[in-house]
């Protein structure tokens, strides 16, 4: 028995360093020690947003095309984790694979001495560039190379930044490839994943215990991103967000979530809640609210009403039953609201698709989750 123990405490001893290892390759791998600066999703999302309008904000063709190079090239890095110069020496027709979903960075002609390595994208971006390379005269501004002046793109980032009311040093390409890699972490993407993604060697102690093939790396950012985009487009009835103010009450408290296209949602949660859930300013959570407790009110003129949270929409779709009727409202950001009504208040409602309506609900409809 005192030889098995012997021979355990040198493996257990291993364990405790690859976990101690682990935990600060966190700081390590992405560069974020307790000075740094990062975007976090709310911000690279108004960053993305500013790029989307700057991009669509001219009436001359050539300089169209021009923010359109520019907005991929940020999405690239926004979502890939890639660098700078691994963006602008991309060829678009040859290492993007849309049937996977992916990037191939570092493939042929590149000058990296490094192996290529595959990075999964978004659904969204990878039929966004699928949209744009279709477009003949994109495709012939383009020849086969994203390749801009880096100095050139360095502006237009800070430009963007600055837009939005952040830091210019906080659009530079390098940090937002380092708020990529802080915001997959904290969503609890597997360190070997997220170091694969960036490029980086794993010279901890995990690496030794924790052995991924490619297959799994793939799968496992696959399904990280897919459930990324899900929360992130703001799915029926559900707000990503973070904890923008806490005002705490003697039972309750009134918690402000600030959401990616910029919307305050507003519940009320009791104080143990508060305690349990860990909630606090700058937490991230999903709002979620049934369709029955959304109520609507068709006008243009926002409503007088007790409701916290009102959303201006347009009816999007009405599925008529027997008992109840299903109203689908598109906000101004593409995200729908789900409201279920009786089908006798429908007759009265007599809302009609592309009607506007305000959705409402009260902030103790509101449930609070955290992943």
């Amino acid at each position: 028995m005192d030889r098995e123990n012997r021979s355990v405490e040198p493996m257990r001893e291993q364990l405790r360093q690859a976990s101690v290892a682990e935990r600060t390759a966190h700081t390590r791998i992405v560069s974020v020690p307790g000075n740094a600066r990062y975007l976090d999703t709310v911000q690279l999302a108004q960053l993305e947003e500013s790029f989307r309008r700057w991009a669509e904000a001219s009436s001359r063709p050539d300089v169209l095309l021009s923010r359109r190079r520019i907005l991929l090239i940020f999405l690239l890095i926004r979502y890939a984790g890639a660098k700078l110069n691994e963006v602008l020496a991309l060829n678009p027709f040859r290492d993007v694979d849309y049937d996977r979903q992916s990037v191939v960075f570092g493939g042929p002609g590149s000058r990296s001495d490094r192996p290529p390595r595959e990075v999964q994208i978004p659904a969204s971006l990878a039929a966004e560039l699928r949209e744009a390379l279709a477009d003949s005269a994109f495709r012939k501004s383009l020849g086969n190379r994203f390749g801009v002046d880096p100095g050139h793109v360095r502006r237009k980032f800070y430009e963007r930044a600055l837009a939005c009311g952040l830091p210019q040093g906080l659009g530079a390409p390098d940090v937002i490839r380092k708020s990529r890699a802080v915001e997959l972490m904290q969503n609890n993407m597997p360190l070997p994943v997220v170091q694969r993604i960036m490029g980086h060697a794993t010279p901890n102690a995990t690496a030794s215990f924790v052995e991924f093939a490619d297959e799994d790396i793939r799968e496992v950012a696959r399904l990280f991103i897919e459930k990324e985009a899900r929360r992130r487009t703001s799915a029926r009835n559900t707000f990503f967000g973070k904890i923008h103010t806490i005002t705490k009450g003697d039972i309750q408290a009134q918690v402000t979530v600030a959401t990616i296209d910029g919307a305050l949602v507003t519940a009320v949660i009791t104080n143990d809640s508060l305690i349990r859930l860990g909630l606090k300013a700058g937490s991230f959570v999903t709002a979620e609210i049934k369709a029955p407790w959304v109520v609507l009110q068709e006008g243009d003129a926002e409503p007088s009403c007790t409701a916290e949270n009102r959303f201006r929409g347009t009816i999007a779709r009405v599925n008529r039953g027997q008992i109840t009727t299903e109203y689908v409202v598109r906000l101004a950001d593409g995200a729908e609201l789900c409201s279920v009504v009786t089908s006798e208040s429908s007759r009265r409602l007599d809302l009609r698709e592309n009607a506007p309506v305000w959705a409402m609900f009260s902030s103790f409809s509101v449930v609070l989750h955290i992943d």
